[in-house]
C-alpha cells in the first residue's frame, strides 16, 4: 500500500464525515434554527408550592423616606463623615468659593440658596422651578434626586443611608460665609 492509497482512505472518511455533519447543519439552516427548544433564553427557576414560602420570597417594600427625621438627626451629624460621604458627590461637583461648576454645579452655599441659582450653570427647568434648598428639600432631593425632583439632570442614585445623609447636609451647611441655622 503506497501513501496515494492512505490519502484516499482519509479523504473518503473526511467526505462521509462532511456529509454526515454537512446535511444535518443545512437542514437546520434551512427550518430556520434549532426548533422551538430553543425559542426562550434563560432558566426557569422551580417556585415553591406553599403559601408561606412564596410570601417569604416576596420582595420587601422599601420603608418610605422621612426627610424630617433626617433634619432631626443634623444636630448630632458629624461634619468629618459628612466630607467623607461627599467624596462621591466630588466627582460631580466642586465646593470651593467661587469654584468652577463641572457637570454639577459649584455647591459652595447651597444650603438657603434658591434651586438652580449657580452662576454659569445650565440647569434643567425642573430644577429652576424648584424652591430654595431647606434642610427638608435637600433631605428629600439628596435621597432620592431623580424622585425628589421630576426633571431633574441629575444621575446619582442618591444617598439612601439617613445618617450618612445627615454627615452631607451639615457639611454642606459649613461650605458657607454664613451658615444657615440648623433647626
Amino acid at each position: 500500500m503506497d501513501s496515494f492509497e492512505l490519502n484516499k482512505i482519509a479523504g473518503a472518511v473526511l467526505s462521509a464525515l462532511l456529509v454526515i455533519f454537512g446535511t444535518k447543519t443545512l437542514i437546520e439552516t434551512v427550518r430556520g434554527g434549532h426548533g422551538d427548544d430553543h425559542a426562550k433564553a434563560g432558566y426557569s427557576l422551580p417556585m415553591p408550592k406553599d403559601e408561606g414560602a412564596s410570601a417569604a420570597a416576596a420582595p420587601k417594600e422599601e420603608p418610605s423616606f422621612d426627610a424630617a427625621k433626617v433634619v432631626g438627626m443634623l444636630a448630632n451629624a458629624s461634619t468629618d463623615n459628612g466630607k467623607s460621604v461627599f467624596k462621591k458627590c466630588a466627582a460631580c461637583h466642586t465646593v470651593d468659593k467661587g469654584g468652577p461648576n463641572r457637570v454639577g454645579p459649584n455647591l459652595w452655599g447651597v444650603v438657603g440658596r434658591a434651586a438652580g441659582a449657580s452662576d454659569g450653570f445650565a440647569y434643567s427647568s425642573a430644577m429652576k422651578e424648584h424652591g430654595p434648598w431647606s434642610y427638608e428639600g435637600l433631605a428629600a432631593f439628596l435621597h432620592d434626586p431623580r424622585g425628589s425632583v421630576k426633571g431633574t439632570k441629575m444621575v446619582f442614585a442618591g444617598v439612601k443611608n439617613d445618617e450618612d445623609l445627615a454627615s452631607v447636609i451639615v457639611y454642606l451647611r459649613s461650605l458657607s460665609d454664613q451658615p444657615v441655622p440648623l433647626p
